[in-house]
């Protein structure tokens, strides 16, 4: 299934979404380098993005490391100056080509508008914010010598995705189901794209990190559903929606 739009109307200005999506999308295209200059992209990654191995020494990772894969304290480092805790935040900004740019924007874009209405602007950047390092530091929990950097926005939209189901689990998102548009619930859609996280296979995706974010979503918004709807319906006074 792929998401085509969702049936829930907002009636805000989701300035806070498309501010994200127009900050990864410059990132994307004026500060990092393309897929195409592999040693350029390669030298950036290692160089802005996170690294489990880096996190887990609390030091910038060695040639050493980079080569033999093994991840050990101490090493002469590639880029002795580099932050590695603001890395994990640059990490969420930063993406290992176009479609996985397209896609996390596009996720980002229909759920994003809905969760931000309930959310607010400052309570929506904190969950995304929230959600994307704690998918980044869920990675490294499980694969704490990893040396390979870590990219993208996914777990951060993930958390994202993990609100909406709990606020808006009956509303309709349509889908391309093979050369179908289905109208489904949100809670069956991300449901099955949670559960689908488990079946990645392709090493260079990080489903844990969609994992821990999508949960800590849930886990967020839990507690405050019945506050962050009653700023819906009062958003929404004069028109009737079954949440």
């Amino acid at each position: 299934m792929f998401p085509i739009r969702d049936v829930n109307p907002t009636r805000i200005t989701p300035y806070i979404t498309v501010g994200l999506i127009a900050v990864n999308v410059l990132v994307f295209f004026l500060w990092q380098p393309q897929a195409d200059d592999t040693v350029a992209s390669t030298e950036f990654l290692y160089e802005h993005a996170a690294v489990a191995c880096e996190l887990t020494t609390g030091e910038p990772i060695s040639a050493e490391e980079v080569r033999t894969d093994v991840c050990v304290e101490g090493g002469r480092p590639i880029f002795p100056d580099k932050n590695v805790w603001i890395a994990a935040v640059v990490s969420m900004f930063l993406h290992g080509g176009l479609f996985h740019l397209l896609g996390n924007m596009w996720f980002l874009w229909i759920f994003g508008n809905n969760v931000e209405e309930a959310y607010g602007s400052f309570g929506y950047l904190a969950l995304y914010a929230v959600a994307g390092l704690a998918a980044t530091f869920a990675f490294v929990f499980v694969n704490p010598n990893a040396t390979v950097p870590l990219v993208g926005a996914s777990g951060a939209i993930a958390g994202v995705l993990g609100a909406y189901a709990v606020l808006f689990p009956l509303h309709r998102v349509l889908s391309l189901v093979f050369v179908f548009f289905v109208p489904v619930p949100a809670l069956f859609f991300l449901g099955v794209w949670f559960i689908l996280q488990f079946g990645i296979s392709d090493v260079t995706t990080a489903w844990e990190a969609h994992v821990a974010g999508f949960v800590v979503g849930v886990l967020v918004t839990l507690p405050l559903r019945n506050r962050l709807l009653g700023r819906v319906r009062a958003l929404h006074a004069t028109t009737q929606y079954r949440f």
